[in-house]
């Protein structure tokens, strides 16, 4: 009877939420390159370097988003005992009823069976409505994450005089190569973390 629509811990999609972060240029570095004229591409200064961060990395190590993982593991470990518990608990009342069925009248069986029935919709949309508040809960704490993030990046980018960071990730990026001197991930990391420690 009991039907379960907990999904499992799901912020390990939040993967895809480290999309691309275009940064804020630098504009107090100085460049001593001519005016350029029309049809004339600009010449890119070394300073001026696309970077990208490699987001499976940033996910397992990112300590914010650990001790996100281990608190919706708990709830959603806490949600699933509790709808357990009300299942079980409406099973033994069913079968209570159908072990003394007939030695009721038919007007007790008739008004105990539309109460069991009522409470088994009253268990389903309680359990819907639990499973929409975790997975909603679970939205906001991603865009969160999504937000300290992007903001860091942009304070990183404009410090370093980058462009643009962009994101990689085994077998879903648009990267298809990149010199691993781009490869910012481990300073990222360490200022993320330095920056959510101190909170």
């Amino acid at each position: 009877m009991e039907r379960r629509t907990f999904k499992t811990f799901g912020l390990l999609a939040a993967a895809t939420l480290i999309t691309a972060f275009s940064a804020c240029q630098n504009k107090d570095t100085k460049t001593t390159e001519t005016k350029k004229t029309e049809g004339t591409p600009a010449a890119v200064s070394p300073t001026e370097k696309i970077v990208y961060v490699n987001s499976d990395s940033l996910l397992t190590k990112y300590e914010y988003f650990k001790d996100l993982k281990v608190k919706f593991e708990g709830k959603t470990k806490n949600a699933q005992a509790d709808m357990q518990a009300k299942g079980q608990a409406f099973q033994r009342e069913v079968a209570q009823y159908q072990q003394s069925a007939q030695t009721l009248s038919a007007d007790q069986r008739k008004s105990t069976e539309e109460r069991l029935a009522r409470k088994q919709q009253e268990l389903q949309t309680y359990q819907q409505n639990a499973g929409g508040a975790l997975q909603n809960e679970q939205a906001a704490e991603n865009e969160k994450l999504y937000d300290k993030v992007a903001d860091y990046l942009k304070g990183y980018a404009k410090q370093k005089g980058y462009k643009m960071v962009l994101t990689y990730s085994k077998g879903n990026s648009a990267i298809l190569f990149a010199d691993e001197s781009l490869d910012v991930t481990s300073e990222v990391i360490k200022g993320l973390n330095a920056e959510y420690s101190k909170k």
